[in-house]
């Protein structure tokens, strides 16, 4: 049963002190570009060593609180306010899980399919690249080379582009953005991830072995994009694509060219999602199935976010429906718009708002930044 968001929940000055709260994010991953630097000493890394690196986290410690808050600015906006608000929208929403039986056969049969693995390649939507990563994703792969994509470029603006590639830069990242559809990255993340295991052939022809193909495994959440990126490396529909996740439900093995082996995957998520701030994306995001959330609600927040975002605000909503919003209670335009189109039907709003979104008619813009720390 939906849960209405009345207005006095989101007045902000109601609240007397930010809550203390903690994130179940992942580090992302660092990737090293050198091109005719040595390798380390310690270790016999290959051309491009990717490692592990700092915690990502949207607060210090993956804890908020009046001490340790931290923020990005974007012509004087601050994103971390932003998290702030958000987690007082969603508190009290149904809370959204979804984990298919087929998911947690996947996750099983895919540690074992890890060791045969001499790259990952770990998909993120490029809306919510903090959302998209999974919390045990470090875990299960420890040391092994990964590669780093923000997927769905197109749909995000040049500004959230380069605030990522920023803070990724920042911290010695190299991170590949790509468009699955068209298949713009796509030959680059090919390259990359030869050059990354090239290691592995060095090491065969050490002990008179033959070279072997290259052998990347392809993971990341469902609807991500993982399947159409593949298919477009191999330039053909070798793998089943579809705008909605749950699609793939099955490992499989693709041979591209002579040189490399690709593994699909399905989606994986975590089987409880104790972030539902990260949920409540993946739901405008069409990164998790519609059965688990409920639509008017998160339709409501993305109002809600709109109406917050820089460059988006209410004008973006206005120009779409011509509806006006205060921005303070997002059920309230959805109740507008469905007496205005849709005769009162508050789901079939909703849903206009989420299916606009997810094609960009509202705009290209992310509902993530990276936080720097607040210079005092």
């Amino acid at each position: 049963m939906a849960i209405h968001l009345s207005t006095s929940f989101f007045n902000k000055s109601s609240i007397s002190s930010p809550p203390v709260f903690h994130h179940r994010r992942t580090p992302p991953l660092t990737v090293f570009a050198a091109t005719s630097a040595a390798p380390p000493p310690s270790s016999s890394p290959p051309t491009i060593q990717i490692v592990g690196g700092k915690n990502a986290s949207w607060y210090k410690d993956g804890v908020m609180n009046s001490n340790n808050r931290v923020d990005c600015l974007e012509d004087g906006y601050d994103w971390a306010d932003l998290e702030n608000d958000l987690y007082h929208w969603t508190k009290s929403l149904r809370p959204v899980q979804w984990y298919p039986g087929h998911i947690a056969k996947t996750e099983k049969e895919l540690k074992e399919q890890l060791k045969l693995m001499d790259v990952v390649i770990e998909v993120r939507d490029g809306r919510i690249p903090m959302s998209t990563s999974h919390p045990q994703m470090d875990s299960w792969l420890g040391n092994r080379k990964r590669i780093l994509v923000l997927n769905r470029e197109d749909m995000i603006s040049t500004a959230d582009r380069n605030a990522w590639a920023d803070y990724y830069g920042r911290q010695g990242i190299k991170v590949i953005f790509s468009n699955g559809k068209l298949g713009m990255g796509t030959m680059k993340l090919g390259r990359l991830a030869k050059s990354v295991a090239a290691e592995v052939n060095i090491k065969r022809r050490a002990r008179g072995l033959l070279p072997r193909p290259v052998r990347a495994g392809i993971v990341g959440y469902p609807n991500v994009g993982k399947s159409s990126l593949i298919n477009r490396l191999l330039k053909r529909r070798m793998c089943p694509a579809a705008p909605r996740p749950g699609v793939t439900r099955s490992l499989k093995w693709v041979r591209f060219g002579n040189d490399l082996e690709l593994l699909d995957s399905p989606g994986i998520i975590p089987m409880r999602m104790s972030d539902q701030m990260a949920a409540i994306k993946l739901a405008i995001c069409d990164d998790i199935g519609e059965k688990s959330y409920d639509v008017t609600d998160v339709a409501a927040v993305l109002v809600q976010l709109l109406s917050r975002l820089p460059a988006a605000n209410n004008n973006v909503l206005w120009n779409r429906y011509k509806i006006e919003t205060d921005g303070r209670c997002g059920k309230t335009f959805v109740h507008k718009l469905a007496i205005e189109l849709f005769n009162a039907d508050e789901h079939q709003a909703a849903f206009r708002i989420l299916s606009d979104f997810r094609k960009g008619r509202l705009g290209l813009r992310a509902l993530e930044r990276p936080v720097q720390p607040r210079v005092m």
